[in-house]
């Protein structure tokens, strides 16, 4: 019974984590996409660029947008991923697909921490709009539920009834009561 419950939540926050991820790729590429249409990197030929010219300068919010924004994306696309990967391991649930799955997730979830990292440099210097508010609460949020996944579908495994005897490549020298002896 409880192995359902772990699966279930595992189930609940993968389909959670999926959906914050679609939301913060939407508003991360509405914020990249309103940065390239409103800035003007061209100044004709022979233009110089201006002083103080940043590639990663964002029309909206401040120092720190751009490259919350950009790395926000990044998390946004591998933690999408990461939550394909987590759907073949609750499918499957074995040994081999947590590793895969616990990889991809951690990797995911390490990008989305950076991605919140700069999302608290932005509060902290202050000056944006309501749209990258939003960001950066996703962002702090999908953060704590990405470590929650990771915890439940490792504690879910440890905690039994993770698939048969055949997850484990150790050979052991006496069979088990009831199981038939291979021979090689």
């Amino acid at each position: 019974m409880v192995f359902g419950v772990v699966k279930s939540l595992a189930g609940f926050l993968l389909l959670l984590n999926f959906c914050m991820y679609v939301i913060v790729a939407a508003i991360a590429g509405w914020a990249l996409n309103k940065a390239i249409d409103h800035h003007n990197y061209f100044n004709g030929p022979g233009g110089a660029l201006p002083g103080r010219f940043s590639p990663v300068y964002f029309p909206i919010g401040n120092e720190a947008t751009g490259f919350m924004v950009i790395f926000a994306l990044i998390a946004a696309v591998v933690g999408a991923g990461s939550c394909l990967s987590g759907l073949h391991h609750l499918r499957v649930w074995t040994a081999q697909s947590l590793a895969s799955s616990a990889s991809s997730a951690m990797t995911s979830w390490a990008l989305t921490l950076l991605a919140m990292g700069l999302a608290c440099k932005e509060i902290h210097i202050g000056g944006r709009n309501s749209k990258l508010i939003t960001l950066e609460s996703f962002l702090i949020i999908l953060s704590g539920t990405k470590l929650f996944y990771i915890l439940v579908i490792h504690g879910g495994f440890f905690g039994g009834n993770h698939g048969s005897d055949q997850d484990t490549y150790v050979a052991t020298a006496e069979p088990r009561k009831g199981s038939t002896p291979v021979s090689v």
